[in-house]
């Protein structure tokens, strides 16, 4: 069975705490293959601010163009409506019978995990990875990652990652008020949101 890592989300726009989750789990879980898989219309965020898709997939190009395991999917481009990560895992699975999923979620992701669409799918079709902390939140994310492993027959497993608070909307509000962006993400993806003059 092959191992690959899905790091799900809209990367509007993508930066070093993405890359670093996704480094850690290829490290930690002996991963063949960290796939990027930005989705076209998320569910649960608003649209107002995000950027088209394909120039969020170029970014994610530019931010992973040297690193030889890591590669990005536009297959839930093509997908109309809404984009749900059981659907994607559903036709994944399918795809790539032979294939170990592991879903790699900021912590944080894990106490919202059952307001997702069809969550039973998600961690029966998925090894979640959550990323841990090291702060006082850990000993409820252990809670909240044994609660859903019972119920769910899940496997979930914590991620050792040193975090860093950076997040997307964090750089979004940054360049709206004429703030720096330098060193928060990869430069290749800075000039190009400067070039395009994305997020103004």
């Amino acid at each position: 069975m092959r191992k690959v890592g899905i790091m799900g989300g809209t990367f509007n726009p993508i930066h070093f705490v993405h890359l670093l989750l996704a480094e850690a789990a290829y490290e930690q879980y002996h991963l063949d293959e960290i796939v990027f898989l930005p989705s076209k219309r998320p569910a649960y965020k608003p649209l107002s601010e995000l950027v088209e898709e394909e120039h969020r997939f170029h970014m994610i190009e530019l931010a992973i163009s040297d690193n030889s395991h890591f590669s990005v999917s536009d297959m839930e481009f093509h997908r109309e409506g809404n984009t749900y990560t059981a659907d994607t895992l559903l036709e994944l699975s399918k795809k790539f019978p032979d294939t170990e999923f592991y879903f790699i979620i900021g912590g944080d992701s894990l106490f919202g995990l059952e307001k997702w669409s069809r969550p039973e799918i998600v961690m029966e079709k998925a090894h979640i990875v959550a990323a841990q902390r090291d702060d006082k939140d850990n000993e409820r994310l252990v809670k909240k990652m044994m609660e859903l492993n019972e119920k769910y027959k899940a496997k979930i497993d914590l991620l050792q990652v040193p975090m860093m608070e950076v997040s997307s909307r964090m750089l979004r509000e940054r360049v709206k008020e004429g703030q720096s962006i330098r060193y928060f993400l990869p430069e290749t993806v800075r000039s190009y949101i400067i070039q395009h003059g994305f997020y103004l």
